[in-house]
């Protein structure tokens, strides 16, 4: 019995190191499995954001004296904006920015496009435009929510595989650090809105 105690003890300690391994990987796929569908969530947010946008522009067309300057800003950074992806496998600071820059081109497009509305009183007493307009800060909201927990999501995430000895083990398995929202440039200061 004493001789295949050594045999005994090696293959608990090799049996112990493997689920411990084991326990880091696993652990990683879940919580990045997690961000990959928080990800998922923000995407499906733009996406009815940027449906919506094209319903407003269209009822906003029936103005037939409307800015066409704002119509065609509203339109191009709808286009940017569904032009830029980001790889949720690997997500890094730069797509994320990226994202976020053509995202904010489209909020600050909209904006303008709100404001000038406001020039119009028939256009603001279309049943159609006030149920978008409603439908799109109910949008905003969402993206805003999604945006929350996508951060949510990577801090676990991030926190795993960065946290000694899960760092070792991390990088050997391809795990990367991924990106947070962040604001975009220049938000820290008030909006001015002018009529």
């Amino acid at each position: 019995m004493k001789r295949f105690l050594p045999w005994i003890i090696g293959a608990v300690i090799i049996f112990g190191i493997y689920s411990w391994v084991k326990g880091i990987n696993n652990t990683a796929i879940t919580l990045n499995q997690t961000v990959e569908q928080s990800w998922g969530d923000v995407q499906t947010a733009y996406q009815r954001r940027n449906d919506l946008i094209g319903n407003l522009v269209n009822t906003v067309k029936g103005a037939a004296d409307f800015e066409k300057s704002t119509l065609t800003a509203v339109i191009e950074a709808r286009a940017k904006a569904t032009q830029t992806t980001v790889d949720p496998t690997n997500i890094t600071p730069e797509q994320l920015a990226a994202f976020n820059s053509a995202q904010s081109g489209v909020s600050s497009s909209l904006s303008r496009l709100l404001v000038t509305v406001e020039k119009y009183p028939d256009l603001k007493a279309n049943q159609n435009f006030l149920k978008l307009q409603d439908e799109l800060a109910s949008t905003e909201n969402q993206i805003l929510t999604a945006r929350t927990r996508f951060n949510e999501a990577v801090k676990p995430y991030n926190t795993h595989i960065k946290t000694f000895p899960n760092s070792l083990f991390a990088g050997m398995f391809g795990f990367k650090e991924k990106a947070y929202f962040n604001a975009v440039e220049g938000a820290d200061k008030p909006v001015e809105v002018k009529f």
